[in-house]
């Protein structure tokens, strides 16, 4: 699977470029998931919920199924949380893996820099950025400057990227 993260600091438009993507490389025949990183406890249970009462009792594991979907909660207990090749492993296969959070993964990333947010880029000190999508030109950068606003453009050198356009359905 092809791996790609958005990268950057809290309030810089991660989670809205995340799905202003998914609505661009999926209407253009890709298929995506994503892995949102939380650096919180989060539940995505209902309290009242059978769900979450099986899990308060003890269960280990916990999956609600529909006809329309189903999810599996793991409960980790005292095992260290799973890093982003594990948790990809559990992952069924796609085109693409839009990674949000992982920030200091080793996979490659674009990161979104938006003025005002943060004084400080992570391309200098990271490799693994492969592009910066920002809403002001840059200067004296050795990547390519995408723009945070034109998401068509940032989907075209995503499916360029990793060549998507021959997996069109």
């Amino acid at each position: 699977m092809n791996v790609l993260g958005i990268a950057g600091w809290s309030g810089s438009g991660k989670t809205t470029l995340v799905t202003r993507l998914l609505v661009e490389l999926v209407g253009r025949g890709v298929s995506v998931s994503t892995v949102k990183h939380a650096h919180h406890d989060f539940d995505i249970d209902q309290v009242g919920k059978d769900s979450h009462k099986h899990r308060q009792a003890g269960a280990r594991q916990v999956m609600v199924s529909s006809r329309v979907r189903w999810a599996l909660i793991e409960e980790l207990g005292a095992s260290p949380e799973l890093g982003l090749d594990e948790l990809l492993k559990k992952m069924s296969p796609v085109d693409l893996v839009l990674v949000e959070g992982f920030k200091s993964g080793h996979h490659e990333k674009i990161e979104v820099y938006r003025k005002g947010c943060s004084d400080s880029q992570l391309f200098p000190n990271d490799p693994n950025i492969i592009a910066v999508a920002s809403d002001v030109p840059l200067s004296e950068i050795n990547r390519p400057v995408l723009d945070l606003n034109n998401v068509a453009a940032i989907g075209e050198f995503i499916v360029a990227r990793w060549d998507l356009s021959v997996q069109k359905k």
